[in-house]
């Protein structure tokens, strides 16, 4: 896995507080969010960076792997124990005044051909391992490539589109490689699908709370929504009210089957700065279209 420093990433001093971890995530994730940059490509990379930097920084016990062992620990499949356990031998095979003899005198195979037989230590199977691939919600819901350390090399996967929270992807070989030169195991990657900030999913639909302003809402307008394929032109009809749903077709989540869930998009009507003097003015011109109107009729019989 590439050497990185993920306090670096995230602009700040090793021994950061979590909630200074916290802030500077979110400084940098507003700057950097791909709906807020679109197709800029190197954007949305250092996105990516700053959210795996956060995910690991705000977790307490993969951050003490990662202070002890670098990248090398966050690998899919590391065990911390027995990485120490070969720093111990290691260390202490340099001071032996035998390690040099018994590193050319032992052979692994024929040791294991003596114990088992040669044709079994030669077919064993290492064992299955199994690991947590943590991804953006619109990587899991576009099927997008992420890349993996395993085993000190770097690995793509291609995530399934569409794959929700806790799916399990089998890469073929790539587990414990097996004793004698036998063939590995499988890894198995469960996934762990993170919030997304403007996006919820709730099965094949994707949510998004839409900002409009008062004159939008009233008298309609052509706006521009991001979704996960890229920003598209919605209606908003005139006089619409402050929470309505609207529907944009086919841009929700791939289904296994074929097709797609819609993005719902709910309005959320914003008034103007609350400090601008003229907002109150405004406001009394508005009280007479209040009045004789049951604004609050639906809260009556509830208390």
């Amino acid at each position: 896995m590439e050497e990185r420093d993920l306090y670096a990433d995230l602009g700040v001093a090793k021994g950061a507080s979590a909630d200074e971890i916290r802030k500077a995530y979110r400084k940098l994730a507003r700057q950097y969010h791909p709906d807020v940059n679109p197709n800029d490509a190197k954007a949305e990379e250092r996105f990516k960076q700053i959210s795996f930097a956060y995910d690991v920084l705000s977790d307490e016990e993969k951050r003490k792997r990662y202070d002890e062992f670098g990248m090398a620990g966050l690998a899919p499949g590391f065990d911390a124990e027995q990485a120490r356990a070969y720093r111990r031998w290691a260390e202490g095979a340099r001071r032996s005044p035998f390690s040099e003899r018994f590193a050319t005198d032992v052979d692994v195979e024929d040791l294991l051909s003596e114990l088992f037989g040669a044709d079994r230590a030669r077919r064993a199977q290492g064992a299955d391992l199994e690991a947590e691939l943590e991804v953006d919600l619109l990587d899991a819901v576009r099927g997008e490539e992420v890349r993996i350390g395993v085993g000190g090399s770097s690995l793509r996967v291609r995530i399934p589109p569409g794959s929700e929270d806790g799916a399990r992807i089998r890469l073929a070989g790539q587990g414990r490689p097996g004793p004698a030169g036998g063939p590995a195991g499988d890894l198995y990657l469960r996934l762990r699908v993170r919030p997304h900030p403007f996006y919820a999913r709730r099965g094949d639909d994707l949510h998004l709370d839409l900002p409009v302003t008062v004159p939008e809402a009233v008298l309609g307008a052509k706006i521009e929504v991001p979704t996960p394929d890229g920003p598209v032109t919605m209606t908003v009809p005139p006089r619409s009210r402050n929470g309505q749903v609207l529907r944009v077709r086919s841009k929700g989540v791939p289904r296994r089957g074929g097709g797609r869930g819609d993005l719902l998009v709910r309005l959320v009507v914003e008034l103007p700065d609350p400090d601008d003097p003229r907002l109150e003015e405004v406001a009394r011109q508005l009280e007479p279209l209040y009045r004789g109107k049951r604004v609050r009729g639906h809260l009556e019989g509830r208390s």
